[in-house]
């Protein structure tokens, strides 16, 4: 019954970084991007600026917004330097991402405080060292600990206490809750619930019905803090995945083959690169209206060739595209590969001239496919990543969202 589980969450990450880097920046609205608002300081958040917003809108929204390029690398390392802190406290440590972290503090109390003492000794750290401010949520369980560390933001440091648990999470809203989007929001909105506690409240069959058997279980759980989850310090993704944001294109070949193939290729790199293909690829497909269709395939054998990902993934966007004949726009495409398994080498197949030897990786012709990425891979690994690629990625649309910003929230394979 002890709060000992510790969420920092760096605050504005990205925006606070250029302000950081820049002193001429401080105090005013920016945002990191151009045609995409990738990320938004707090000053331009209080004109309702977001990111993922396109670059016009935030431009209506807030006429004094300063667009900022982007400094990745220095995102990256100040990102690892903020974690380093909390391993300077405790090995039980578990990235979420670049600029968060949980950290179990059970075992160190006894050589640096309590815990509630630790997160405010790790929040002067890294103002002090870093120049950044970041906000730390204490609980007993991972669901609460990140919770409290959204409700603690900009700036600050909540802790729980775990005998009013329940006191503390019920009145918060509905979407700060894990798993909890812009369409479950609306959805749960439709029947009245908008906050945690009203959401405990609801049957679980009921919950289940409107959000599907998993999701329903999985909300009616964390929405009473039943959340047995441990953190894991040797955390590696379960999957590969990339997405693009297009705005509102046609949806039409010539706009979502090159989308799917640059996807492809940033999903199969990845595979390679660490020997691991996989077995299910699945699409997700957003209309203008924001409303989001998957399809997804399991294949025989693992794949991490980006020309096949890339045509399994145009195979699957075309049959959502057939089954909504009246969506006539696209405005985001991802693809994910998971079933991921440990291959060093490649399974040769025997030569038996079926119909889908292009997709299968051990055919002649699938083996092929495989050998030219590895010959990319290795340009690459030298020259870098736009010295060599296919035609159709460099002649499509031009995208709105860096790689090298994409790459900062891929998780380790």
């Amino acid at each position: 019954m002890e709060a000992n589980i510790l969420h920092a969450d760096l605050d504005a990450f990205y925006a606070s970084v250029e302000q950081l880097l820049d002193p001429a920046l401080r105090g005013k609205p920016i945002a990191v991007g151009g045609g995409v608002v990738l990320a938004a300081s707090y000053e331009a958040k209080a004109f309702g600026v977001r990111g993922g917003m396109p670059g016009r809108r935030a431009r209506e929204l807030c006429p004094g917004l300063i667009f900022v390029g982007g400094h990745f690398k220095d995102y990256q390392r100040l990102g690892d330097a903020a974690i380093q802190v909390l391993g300077d406290f405790t090995p039980v440590v578990e990235r979420i991402s670049i600029d968060e972290a949980f950290a179990d503090v059970t075992g160190c109390t006894h050589l640096f405080g309590p815990p509630a003492e630790i997160a405010g000794t790790i929040r002067r750290r890294v103002r002090a060292e870093l120049g950044l401010s970041i906000s730390v949520g204490v609980a007993r369980t991972k669901h609460l600990a990140k919770i409290a560390s959204q409700v603690a933001k900009p700036d600050g440091l909540v802790v729980v206490d775990p005998h009013h648990e329940l006191e503390f999470l019920h009145d918060l809203p509905v979407e700060l809750m894990w798993g909890v989007g812009p369409v479950t929001r609306e959805r749960l909105a439709g029947i009245g619930v908008n906050t945690i506690g009203e959401l405990a409240k609801i049957n679980g069959g009921s919950l289940e019905r409107l959000l599907g058997p998993a999701a329903g279980e999985k909300l009616n759980a964390l929405a009473w803090n039943r959340d047995p989850r441990k953190l894991e310090t040797q955390r590696r993704a379960r999957s590969a995945g990339a997405q693009s944001a297009l705005g509102r294109k046609p949806a039409e070949a010539e706009i979502f083959v090159p989308a799917l193939l640059h996807l492809a290729d940033r999903v199969a790199t990845r595979l390679r690169a660490k020997s691991r293909p996989g077995r299910t690829v699945t699409v997700r497909v957003r209309f203008a209206d924001l409303r989001s269709v998957t399809r997804s395939i399991t294949l025989d054998q693992p794949i991490s060739a980006t020309a096949m990902l890339a045509e399994i993934a145009e195979a699957l966007v075309r049959k959502v595209l057939v089954d909504h004949p009246h969506e006539k726009t696209i405005s985001l495409l991802a693809i994910a590969v998971s079933h991921l398994e440990k291959q060093p080498g490649l399974q040769l197949e025997l030569p038996l001239g079926l119909d889908d030897d292009r997709r299968r990786p051990g055919t002649t012709k699938g083996a092929a496919r495989w050998t030219a990425d590895r010959a990319i891979d290795k340009i690459r690994d030298r020259f870098g990543w736009e010295a060599v690629g296919y035609a159709s990625v460099a002649l499509g649309p031009q995208r709105s969202v860096p790689d090298a910003f994409r790459e900062l929230a891929e998780k380790e394979l």
